[in-house]
């Protein structure tokens, strides 16, 4: 796919004015002082104890040395947020988000360093960004197919295995891999001020609900246009106050997306309630 000037200057444009709107500055970085300070950053989301850093600096120089890019958005002179990238084989068209992570979650500054990334990306000529999130956050789910415009197409039980850090200990690491294309009608319009948006299940005469989730409610249902599945609204806070019940979770959301992967489905939107959408993958 050719990318068009315009393409580029759009998502440089859009990348500028989510940072302003973000209130930080956002710069790609390759010196060890300010790489050192996005492994600090990464290590502080996580929650990671000192010396586990979840990209440690010199991980970082060297994925700049081969092309990829950290970017770090500062208020002030203090690092609010980073991500890192790589560009993935010649072949495939993509690159890979490694990470991205803000201090908070509250004044877009996450959404800036995807924009960042996405203008990066397009004027090296890549038209495609791929990244891998917990199918149980719904927040990030909302995040990456509603306010981005990706689509996920791939789900893969315990994708790193057991992880220590102050997220994602004591689960299992099921992940989705989204895809974005970054100059595809989604993302152009999600950047637009247009989201892809969905609003969950409707009870019609032909909607089917089925199966039980761990609190008691709906798990899924069926309905013509594809199929629903629904995830706590914040997973994170389940582990915390009931392993067993997340571990429950885990499973059952597992069984419905594993089924529904293996019948051609891909996930494309997600309500602010927790519901998945999941319709055809030649539709997303």
């Amino acid at each position: 796919m050719m990318i068009s000037p315009r393409s580029i200057d759009e998502a440089s444009g859009h990348a500028a004015s989510s940072a302003q709107v973000a209130g930080v500055r956002i710069e790609a970085v390759a010196d060890p002082e300010r790489l050192h300070a996005a492994a600090q950053l990464f290590a502080h989301v996580w929650s990671t104890e000192e010396g586990q850093d979840p990209l440690p600096a010199d991980v970082l120089r060297s994925l700049v040395h081969a092309d990829g890019a950290v970017h770090l958005a500062y208020s002030g002179s203090t690092v609010v947020g980073a991500s890192a990238a790589i560009h993935c084989s010649p072949a495939s068209g993509n690159v890979y988000s490694l990470v991205a992570g803000a201090a908070s979650s509250d004044r877009g500054v996450g959404y800036a360093l995807k924009h960042a990334q996405r203008a990066w990306a397009l004027g090296h000529g890549v038209t495609s960004m791929v990244w891998t999130y917990d199918p149980l956050s719904s927040r990030n789910a909302r995040f990456n197919l509603v306010k981005l415009g990706a689509v996920a197409l791939d789900y893969t039980v315990d994708f790193y295995g057991p992880m220590q850090d102050g997220v994602n200990a004591g689960d299992e690491t099921d992940r989705l891999t989204a895809r974005w294309a970054l100059a595809g009608p989604r993302a152009a319009a999600a950047a637009g001020g247009r989201p892809t948006d969905v609003l969950g299940p409707e009870p019609t005469s032909s909607a089917e609900t089925s199966d039980v989730a761990p609190d008691g409610g709906p798990l899924t249902v069926r309905d013509s246009g594809g199929l629903w599945c629904r995830v706590p609204t914040d997973i994170v806070a389940v582990r915390r106050q009931d392993a067993d019940l997340a571990a429950l979770w885990r499973s059952a959301v597992r069984e419905v997306f594993v089924a529904a992967f293996a019948h051609g489905l891909a996930a494309t939107g997600m309500t602010r309630d927790g519901w998945y959408r999941l319709t055809r993958a030649e539709q997303a």
